[in-house]
């Protein structure tokens, strides 16, 4: 792609953003589409060896770019928005899913939980020219009133069990009636189960399994889920 003059909005964010943080742009290339993204540079000195699985209370999923957001990014491209349909990422961090949605043609909504993880993501949509994602805070324990979407979908979204409830209100009350969602996790996560053993009362589930291998050679199984309501 082209490369687009951020304006000055943007790039005060993004001075703001380096104060705090070594980043730099990743290529991010789903099918057809060549994006970028803005990415924290020197994750291993702000992880400090923590294990994501082991500690899931102090870990930033925000800052690292995981494999099941790669295939749900994959998954948003491979069904490309039909006129007007729209968008909403749970939990987005570096915004990959989102960034692709955005890419294909959906009226995206990024969102999260704290503002700094917005402002990367504002960087990214504006570095990449979609200027009519929109941005929002978003508290599962106490959700805005917004209008309901074609499609939620979230990656690495299940982490703590006391959200499993407030999460599962964002769906239904956020979720048009023949909308869908696709969340996507890597399989080492014990929390999936336990949700969709939630989810069940109110949504139809399915589920695909997809192996991949990441730099460090080592096997990933990833649990895509997609669910549309009873």
């Amino acid at each position: 792609m082209s490369k687009v003059e951020l304006s000055d909005k943007t790039q005060k964010i993004l001075k703001r953003i380096r104060k705090k943080y070594k980043v730099g742009f990743s290529p991010l290339n789903v099918r057809d589409l060549k994006l970028q993204f803005l990415q924290v540079n020197d994750l291993e000195h702000l992880l400090q060896g923590k294990d994501p699985f082991a500690n899931v209370q102090e870990f930033p999923f925000w800052i690292k770019l995981w494999e099941a957001s790669m295939v749900l990014a994959h998954v948003v491209a491979s069904m490309p928005a039909k006129e007007n349909q729209t968008l909403l990422e749970l939990g987005a961090g570096m915004a990959a899913p989102g960034l692709v949605a955005a890419g294909v043609g959906y009226d995206v909504t990024l969102s999260d939980y704290e503002s700094h993880i917005l402002d990367f993501e504002r960087v990214s949509a504006a570095v990449n020219g979609f200027d009519d994602v929109k941005f929002r805070m978003l508290d599962w324990l106490s959700p805005p009133e917004l209008e309901p979407f074609d499609r939620i979908i979230g990656a690495e979204i299940l982490f703590r069990e006391e959200f499993f409830a407030p999460l599962l209100n964002v769906f239904k009350k956020y979720l048009k009636d023949d909308g869908e969602i696709y969340m996507a996790h890597d399989m080492r996560r014990q929390s999936v189960p336990k949700f969709l053993d939630l989810a069940q009362k109110d949504f139809k589930i399915g589920v695909q399994k997809q192996v991949l291998t990441n730099d460090e050679g080592e096997k990933i199984t990833v649990l895509i889920n997609r669910l549309v309501k009873k």
